[in-house]
């Protein structure tokens, strides 16, 4: 209850009290004849007992008088109301009713200034709760017209305050006007934010910039309100500027490509390209946040407001300051700071750099990546083959340190020497191998085997294999040397021409079927071939893979190192031997008949000639026979 309705109600009581007394005091004065009256029913005998006795016509115009000074309050209505007290828990609000309204201090959390006297809106949820005390809201007052003032606040680009409750991803979460507003990370500040942390439970103006009336979602800034102000400060600073100025900034924020530099209410950028003469793999190496440096002005642009700013260029290049003395030839130590597939840069000096080429890196003249001779970080010692030092190139050499294996090349790999070779490469037509660094070779594939007939190098050997070879032809010129594996023994087909004669019977395995024949291995490892016909057995039907049969050599090629062989002729050629041996038996037999008949001619009768007819048509006929075999 608050001040005034205490006074009130004491007052009330005085003048009840001083009725009393003056009805007293009239009485005591006038003597009354005893009669005899009925109680009146509506005495206010509680009153009585209490000695507040008032009479019905002055407590309905003091009940009248009263109710007058009191406000017409509705339930479930938005009132304004006065704060008149509070503390650290509760503040009251009076709205000119009979009973004052005790609502918690969190529901004003957002505004942190308030005080006693300010003016704010409640609502009413209830005249009387059961204590008979009047209940208010702040808090609902607000989300009753939140939403039609933040629609306010964006139409009419007013500027509100809100409360920072919490962090959430991306951003902040702001009570505006009882709504949770979202406030993004890049609305906060013109600047990148690094503890979002520091703005939670801090009351801040703020700008409405985006409502989404379907989803009532809200969007608020707090950069906006500042960039206005900057635009006009980077317009000032943008029409000062010159090429080539110098400014103090401070570093503002680091990226993979560059440093943004604050010049006071205006960025620049650092690429890194110009933040030294040196490589740079990252600007974090060569500054920090916040470090204050001075940089020079190498570009800027009026309309889109960029400016491009150099650290580098304060500082002389280095190639000016390179030794007079180096010259093409002479050695150099340095890191390597780059790699890539044709070579490696190396840093000789802070900001001066040269190209060791991949094919500088070996004598070997097979291809190679540069990743398998060095990597970043290694210190190495190089020639210089160039030096240019307008265009500011170097070309260097680490080859150049170990003699050329060429150049006394016939007396380590003579004609005819024997060695040891890693298998490099395959073609379709030889083997590549390296018998040291920078010494290749090539086997060609009929210098691989003297009895195999090897369709492709795979077959024979693998890369990365060692393989013995003999040095057949040097090609000084091409650097290339001509090598040989079967010339390690020797030519076995010498021999074989003494075995694998023509009509030479010899068993063999079918390893092989195709269109035009087969592949039959024989003895000693070799392979001979035989055409669809001679596969033929004498029961008509043909050979197959694996079966072993009898073979005879139709055919012997030493040069070619071929070898023909058929099955059919060695059960065909004793059939003929045998018809041959038949015949040869008859032709005795009637050449013996003729002779005969020869001695009896002088005795010969008209019987014996007859005779002598029929045994010529047989004659005849044994001729015919004959002739057509």
């Amino acid at each position: 209850m608050s001040e005034e309705q205490k006074e009130m109600q004491a007052e009330v009581a005085e003048e009840q009290k001083e009725v009393q007394v003056e009805a007293e005091k009239k009485a005591a004065k006038t003597v009354a004849p005893v009669t005899t009256k009925e109680p009146d029913e509506d005495f206010d005998w509680d009153a009585y007992e209490n000695d507040s006795v008032v009479l019905n016509e002055n407590k309905e115009e003091l009940t009248q008088k009263y109710a007058e000074t009191l406000s017409k309050v509705g339930e479930k209505e938005v009132v304004e109301g006065t704060v008149i007290s509070m503390n650290k828990r509760e503040v009251v609000v009076n709205i000119g009713y009979k009973s004052d309204g005790i609502i918690p201090l969190n529901e004003f959390r957002y505004n942190p200034d308030l005080k006693v006297g300010d003016k704010v809106e409640v609502y009413v949820e209830s005249q009387e709760d059961k204590k008979g005390q009047l209940t208010l809201s702040h808090k609902q007052a607000r989300a009753l017209r939140s939403w039609d003032r933040v629609n306010e606040a964006l139409e009419n680009d007013e500027i509100i305050k809100g409360y920072v409750k919490c962090r959430t991803k991306g951003g902040m979460i702001v009570d505006v006007f009882g709504i949770e507003a979202f406030l993004p990370g890049s609305q906060i500040d013109v600047k990148p934010i690094r503890d979002y942390d520091v703005y939670v439970g801090k009351t801040m103006e703020f700008k409405v910039v985006k409502i989404n009336q379907e989803f009532r979602n809200v969007v608020v800034s707090h950069k906006a309100l500042i960039e206005a102000e900057l635009e006009q400060q980077k317009k000032d600073i943008i029409s000062k500027l010159e090429k080539g100025q110098v400014l103090e900034g401070t570093v503002k924020n680091i990226t993979s490509y560059g440093v943004f530099i604050d010049l006071g209410g205006v960025d620049g950028l650092i690429h890194i390209t110009d933040l030294s003469w040196g490589r740079v793999n990252h600007p974090n190496e060569i500054v920090q946040l916040d470090q204050k440096l001075n940089v020079v002005i190498l570009d800027f642009d009026d309309e889109k407001k960029r400016i491009a700013l150099g650290l580098k260029q304060l500082t002389p290049h280095p190639w000016d300051a390179l030794d007079q003395n180096l010259k093409v030839g002479d050695k150099v130590k340095g890191k390597v700071v780059v790699m890539a597939d044709y070579g490696a840069f190396v840093e000789i000096a802070p900001g001066v750099e040269g190209l060791i080429h991949v094919s500088e890196m070996s004598w070997s003249q097979h291809l190679r990546s540069a990743q398998d001779f060095l990597k970043v970080g290694d210190e190495v010692e190089a020639v210089v083959l160039t030096l240019d030092r307008e265009e500011r190139k170097m070309s260097l050499g680490i080859k150049q340190l170990k003699p050329d294996p060429w150049e006394h090349i016939e007396e380590k790999y003579g004609v005819g020497t024997k060695h040891t070779a890693i298998v490099r490469n395959f073609t379709n037509f030889g083997v590549f191998v390296e018998i040291e660094e920078g010494v290749d070779g090539l086997i060609h594939i009929s210098d691989l085997s003297w009895t195999k007939k090897i369709k492709h190098p795979a077959e024979f050997t693998q890369i990365g294999a060692p393989i013995e070879v003999v040095v057949l032809e040097i090609d000084k010129e091409n650097r290339r040397l001509s090598l040989g594996h079967k010339q390690l023994e020797e030519n076995p087909w010498d021999v074989f021409e003494t075995i694998f004669t023509v009509d030479s019977i010899h068993e063999g395995t079918i390893t092989e079927i195709f269109d035009k024949g087969a592949v039959v291995a024989l003895p000693y490892g070799v392979e001979g071939f035989a055409t669809p016909k001679h596969l033929v057995k004498e029961d008509g039907t043909q050979a197959k893979v694996d079966e072993k049969l009898p073979f005879k050599v139709i055919e012997f090629n030493k040069a070619a190192k071929r070898i023909i062989v058929s099955h059919s002729r060695v059960f065909e050629d004793v059939q003929k031997s045998e018809e041959k041996a038949k015949r040869s038996a008859e032709e005795k037999a009637t050449k013996k008949a003729v002779k005969q008949v020869k001695e009896k001619l002088e005795k010969t009768t008209l019987g014996d000639i007859s005779e002598l007819a029929a045994l010529k048509e047989q004659m005849e006929n044994a001729a015919k026979e004959e002739k057509k075999d």
